[in-house]
């Protein structure tokens, strides 16, 4: 087989260490400048490494697998040994799509992707369609968030390394899943990155929050570019991938006129073209810029979707009444934000932001971009595991509340997403964890959290120590609770809102021009139209009279047909009489049908 890596950095010599044994590699010619390859015969599992000018063995930077962890020798993978169950022809982001975020370490108290995919006819049966993992590249020590991993063509070894990810991904085609793949490109751990002895993958041209940027745009940056391209594809078609969800999109550094997330997207696409079935790229951005989605022939990045964590801010004040930080936004009119967000996607879409203490964002044409290129959301691990203590929503909401939130998710415009868990209200939290090896690195992430937190009023000991093994721990789910009967009503709420947005049109409609809202800032409810339905949420302690048939206290609805039946709620409710007015119990929601 033919090893080849890009060495640049290497002034005279490259040897391969295979099984060790010393051999040298030559310098390929033909304009490819640094590469060097050799031909040598390796079976599945043979240990190998790269030597640079005599120096020490590091492992391969596009290594399939690290069984030792990253610091360890690469081991070579037969990619095509695999022998796949489920016949798959993909499947796409659509309106009625709900995705489902988890992570393989806490998802199960093993943190196996083999433990995990026992779990995934869960998730058919509440009527899921595709799974979202965060990111399973290798990191020091066996667990952590997977957000400072290296090696990015490789699977963490205590998750059970690349074949057990084919076994997961095969399993969730079987049971009708979708898997997306959380990928980060931005930056990559301090702890076991090699790539620097290489060549220059990171760049001082930009500062990033983790020091040098990865170089996109500064010299060699075409390898460093083709290394990310060939990582991302090499998901989607080795392991049969649906679609990759591309961490914090804003913090590529990249001044090239055509830049990295085009080019990805293009061969995203030229990809799905050549295998024959649907591939996708979903962004996470904080720019507020619709340009993310927009096709690349109309002058956008081509990225298929993107989270939208405006919708996320604005439901999140309004359920909770938070306005620290980046919340103090959303705060002073929730409702009202909320309702802007359900109608024009981004709240800032030019608007001054205080937080940023500038305007921001851009408007959304929402007349013709569809709504599945928004995802809508209550929960992400960064909406959670980034609070101090990492607590849920469930820690201090009434089962009501939770209630309103799902519906507010499952039945509005955007595709919607769930956090592992939160389809039950677990109580379990999901805090901040690492396993880091350097005790320095490990001090330092430590203090610097508290330091943090210490910031906005916290004591030192109540931060949890991201470094205590009972830190991970207490953020495992418990499914015990679903049994019980708080947990069952609300498990029982998902479901019937996931089924009627599979049998309601009007629910998969990706036309948000469409939506029409209504709302009261000061007796907290809010209702939406879409198509022939209507959906309330009464966020207050007490009754509430909302009225569906076209009065108004806020924004506007359309006027209503007569009659009315009510399709889901979460108490019983009447259907609106003659003055097309629907009576919530405090804390409740419906879902309202015209006849």
């Amino acid at each position: 087989m033919l090893f080849e890596v890009w060495a640049p950095k290497a002034e005279e010599r490259v040897s391969l260490w295979l099984e060790g044994v010393e051999l040298p590699m030559e310098r390929r010619s033909g304009g490819l400048e640094g590469w060097w390859n050799v031909q040598a015969g390796a079976a599945a599992g043979a240990r190998y490494g790269f030597s640079l000018d005599g120096g020490p063995v590091l492992p391969d930077p596009r290594s399939r697998r690290q069984p030792d962890g990253p610091d360890g020798p690469s081991a070579v993978v037969d990619q095509d040994s695999h022998i796949w169950r489920a016949a798959w022809a993909g499947r796409p982001l659509t309106g009625d799509s709900v995705l489902y975020e988890l992570h393989i370490g806490t998802w199960t108290r093993a943190g196996t992707l083999d433990a995990a995919a026992e779990h995934l006819g869960e998730l058919a049966e509440l009527g899921i369609t595709h799974v979202e993992l965060m990111p399973l590249c290798p990191f020091p020590g066996v667990h952590g968030w997977g957000y400072e991993g290296v090696s990015l063509w490789a699977v963490h070894e205590p998750y059970g390394g690349p074949e057990a990810l084919k076994r997961f991904v095969d399993t969730a085609h079987g049971h009708g899943l979708g898997v997306v793949l959380d990928v980060v490109h931005n930056h990559l751990g301090p702890s076991g990155n090699h790539l620097p002895a290489f060549g220059p993958y990171f760049t001082d041209a930009h500062h990033t929050p983790w020091g040098a940027a990865v170089n996109l745009d500064a010299p060699g940056s075409d390898e460093v570019r083709a290394y990310l391209l060939g990582s991302a594809l090499a998901w989607l078609r080795d392991y049969r991938i649906d679609g990759l969800r591309l961490d914090a999109i804003h913090a590529l550094a990249d001044s090239r006129a055509l830049t990295f997330l085009e080019e990805l997207s293009a061969a995203v696409d030229e990809l799905s073209a050549e295998l024959g079935r649907p591939l996708f790229l979903i962004a996470e951005s904080d720019l507020c810029d619709p340009r993310t989605t927009r096709p690349r022939e109309e002058g956008g990045l081509g990225l298929h979707a993107q989270w939208n964590d405006d919708f996320h801010h604005a439901l999140h004040t309004a359920l909770t009444g938070e306005s620290h930080g980046y919340y103090a936004d959303f705060a002073r009119a929730p409702l009202a934000a909320l309702a802007k967000t359900l109608t024009r996607c981004f709240f800032h879409d030019g608007v001054y932001s205080t937080f940023r203490g500038r305007t921001h964002g851009r408007p959304v044409d929402v007349v013709r971009t569809p709504a599945h290129r928004f995802l809508g959301y209550a929960q992400t691990h960064d909406q959670i595991g980034n609070r101090a203590l990492g607590d849920r929503l469930s820690a201090t909401l009434a089962p009501g509340l939770l209630a309103c939130a799902a519906t507010l998710v499952l039945t509005g415009p955007f595709i919607p997403m769930l956090f592992m868990g939160e389809e039950w209200g677990a109580r379990t939290p999901w805090q901040f964890f690492t396993d880091h090896t350097d005790p320095d690195l490990a001090r330092a992430v430590r203090e610097g959290r508290r330091r943090e937190f210490a910031a906005h009023g916290w004591a030192a000991e109540e931060i949890p120590d991201p470094q205590d093994p009972a830190t991970r721990e207490r953020s495992c789910l418990d499914r015990a609770e679903r049994a019980r009967p708080e947990h069952a009503r609300l498990l029982a709420w998902h479901r019937e809102l996931i089924a009627l947005r599979r049998e309601q049109p009007d629910l998969a409609d990706p036309d948000l021009a469409a939506v029409r809202t209504a709302y009261d800032e000061q007796a907290r409810w809010l209702a939406f139209r879409r198509g022939d339905l209507r959906i309330a949420v009464n966020l207050a302690g007490a009754p509430a009279e909302i009225p569906l048939g076209g009065a108004r206290a806020g924004a506007t609805d359309g006027g209503g047909k007569g009659g009315a039946r009510i399709l889901a709620a979460w108490d019983p409710v009447e259907p609106p009489g003659a003055d097309g007015v629907l009576r919530l119990p405090p804390q409740s929601c419906a879902v309202v049908a015209e006849t």
